[in-house]
């Protein structure tokens, strides 16, 4: 069996722990650069407000209804994320960490009421970390998913489903009758990993609630639609197809871009900027314990605004792959100067780290070159050791320029909250 906890709301509860007036409230947090809302409160959910809504079309709302806006606070979303994510291991064996808010529980060997169980694991994390959660338990990962779903639907709409499926919804637990009541209660596109198109081509078919769902013929699901849908209704008829993915695959490419706050002209601040993205997903690279081969660096004007269009990107070759900061930095500048033209007004750029292989294995070659080969792995690793504990930039490369603060290509945080728990000058003060 398998539990999947997901913290409600995760963003805007997160900016709720440090700012307790912003309870009951309409609340968004916006994509970078103050762009769209990705993050809802319940109440600003009841406002009408979707996900990805642009900030500009509902900007009125903060006279009108008293919308709070705030941007984007990942450095605070992450370390919530962390210790949120360290109490919910609490609840079983295993744990498979499967997006910033959610978790997968393996229960195997758990004994007693897991219900209860999940209930105490519930209140520990809001209690410790202030985050409200909910908690699905299935037999299968989907069945899981779809258990979370109810707890969380359950608790913000009385009324749509029994009362003590609440916060902590365990199918398990539910006698037969019971579960088909639920399934008939739930839409199929409440189902993961069913979007909207196979949604509406379900609803054509008459198949409109996941009691439906689970009812067809995989085999016939697989004719008809997919090898992924027929994987979907076995999951739903509690055989499990998903397993607990506990050790990720290390990724094949990495990549850090970004949308500027204000259009750029001069190189100087591209490779700036760009030395800055090749830091960041060094940064990454070494994470994973691997060594990057290629460097991909891009520039690009908007789309949606007038003006010439600008478009190029280029691929940088390394003399041997490497996670060393300071020569990929230095092969996005060289990217970026071979791409640059002046001219344009660019509104984005990146870099992405290319043909990636174990760092633990090294093709040998004999030295024939005047080159520095000194092995820099300690310098990395305390590179990374002091922006891990003193917060990301504190060490940095001379060509990223310091922070983003004041930076012609940085981003737009008019809204932005402090980063209350990893900078001891952002941490709350409490006073008598």
């Amino acid at each position: 069996m398998y539990a999947l906890v997901d913290g409600n709301n995760f963003y805007v509860s997160c900016e709720r722990v440090f700012r307790p007036s912003l309870n009951g409230r309409p609340v968004v947090v916006l994509s970078n650069n103050d762009g769209c809302a990705i993050a809802r409160s319940n109440e600003a959910k009841a406002l009408g407000i979707k996900m990805g809504a642009p900030w500009f079309q509902i900007r009125h709302m903060e006279e009108t209804h008293g919308l709070v806006a705030l941007s984007a606070n990942f450095t605070l979303y992450g370390d919530m994320s962390d210790r949120m994510m360290s109490l919910a291991a609490g609840l079983g064996p295993t744990q498979e960490i499967y997006s910033i808010d959610e978790s997968f529980i393996g229960l195997q060997g758990v004994r007693g009421d897991l219900t209860q169980r999940s209930h105490a694991i519930r209140d520990r994390i809001h209690q410790w970390v202030g985050i409200p959660c909910g908690v699905g338990i299935g037999q299968t990962k989907t069945l899981a998913k779809l258990a979370n779903y109810i707890a969380k639907t359950a608790e913000r709409k009385p009324g749509s489903y029994p009362a003590e499926l609440a916060q902590v919804c365990n199918l398990t637990a539910l006698p037969a009758q019971d579960l088909d009541d639920v399934l008939a209660a739930t839409l199929v596109e409440e189902v993961w990993g069913v979007g909207r198109k196979i949604a509406a081509q379900l609803h054509e078919s008459g198949v409109r609630t996941v009691l439906d769902l689970a009812r067809l013929d995989p085999a016939t699901v697989r004719r008809r639609w997919s090898v992924v849908l027929e994987r979907t209704v076995r999951e739903l008829q509690g055989m499990q197809c998903i397993d607990l993915d506990d050790a990720p695959v290390p990724k094949k490419e990495i990549a850090s871009t970004r949308s500027f706050g204000q259009a750029v002209t001069e190189l100087a601040p591209l490779v700036e900027a760009v030395s800055e993205f090749a830091s960041r997903a060094a940064e990454k690279l070494r994470k994973q314990g691997s060594l990057a081969s290629q460097l991909l660096v891009f520039c690009h004007t908007s789309p949606f605004r007038p003006g010439p269009r600008f478009n190029r990107s280029i691929v940088v070759p390394l003399r041997r792959p490497t996670a060393d900061t300071g020569k990929l930095v230095w092969a996005a500048a060289a990217g970026m100067r071979r791409i640059y033209e002046p001219g344009y007004k660019m509104a984005k750029a990146g870099v992405m780290l290319l043909d990636l292989v174990p760092g633990n294995v090294l093709q040998g070659e004999l030295d024939l070159e005047e080159e520095d080969h000194r092995d820099r792995t300690k310098l990395m690793v305390a590179l990374d050791t002091l922006n891990q504990r003193y917060g990301k930039g504190t060490v940095h490369p001379g060509a990223t320029g310091g922070t983003n603060k004041g930076k012609e290509w940085g981003m737009k945080q008019e809204r932005r909250t402090p980063q209350y728990t990893t900078r001891w000058e952002d941490v709350p003060v409490a006073r008598a």
